[in-house]
């Protein structure tokens, strides 16, 4: 069967990431960990698909509050999938989105893109670098040989500051069709979300292990849930753009 096929598959690189990302996790964490406990934010970028990864772990259920999803929505595919591809391929488009947005030096920014040969990850990258932001990139190394869109030849690899594999190989579907040349079955969003949620609990224990107590939301849907998140949002609406 197709379905335990992929299952399978995912399972695999799920495992991947376990036994070979970890010290990446550990060290992005520790990043993230020490601007949180110097009032910052962690801040998330992605083009396309990418972009749900960038809302997987901002304003939820057991979430981080100090998250900041820059939700551009040129580039997501409600105004447009096309159209949100070609953007991305765009140069000199990343500064003008970053400046809507407050970031300050010493915060994170993690950039999620599979390929990250696109422009606008790339550009991204450098425009947070310059405003004294560390880079963590969410990649696949399937693509090493692929030929970068930007201008500098540069990859998304190449500006980061450390790079979290997601071992998705490349093309992205897993599964091949019988009698037929399609594929099927993108794995980049699963691998990518437990990449970001390994990442995060691993921030709140490094708060923890600083005397700190981690800043988490809770359910809406709980009785007190939105009660114990109204503090968190009074102190963080003025600083997180979509809360």
């Amino acid at each position: 069967m197709l379905a335990e096929e992929f299952y399978n598959q995912m399972i695999g690189i799920l495992g991947k990431v376990r036994e070979t990302e970890m010290p990446s996790i550990m060290r992005a964490a520790e990043w993230i960990a020490d601007s949180i406990a110097a009032d910052g934010l962690v801040h998330l970028f992605g083009c396309g698909h990418s972009h749900l990864l960038a809302e997987d772990i901002f304003y939820r259920a057991g979430g981080l509050v100090p998250v900041n999803a820059i939700l551009e929505s040129s580039v997501m595919l409600h105004e447009g999938a096309v159209k949100s591809s070609r953007v991305e391929r765009l140069s000199g488009y990343a500064e003008l989105i970053l400046d809507n947005y407050a970031v300050k030096p010493g915060e994170v920014l993690i950039i999620i893109s599979n390929s990250g040969i696109n422009s606008l990850p790339v550009e991204m990258a450098m425009a947070a670098k310059s405003k004294g932001l560390r880079v963590v990139a969410v990649s696949s190394e399937a693509y090493e040989n692929a030929q970068s869109r930007h201008p500098s030849g540069k990859k998304l690899k190449d500006v980061a500051d450390l790079v979290i594999h997601n071992h998705i190989p490349y093309g992205d579907a897993l599964v091949q069709l019988p009698e037929s040349p399609a594929r099927m079955a993108s794995g980049s969003t699963i691998a990518g979300s437990l990449i970001l949620h390994m990442l995060m609990v691993t921030v709140a224990e490094r708060l923890i292990e600083k005397g700190l107590k981690p800043p988490v939301f809770v359910s809406g849907n709980i009785p007190g849930g939105l009660e114990q998140n109204q503090a968190y949002i009074e102190k963080y609406r003025g600083r997180i753009k979509h809360l």
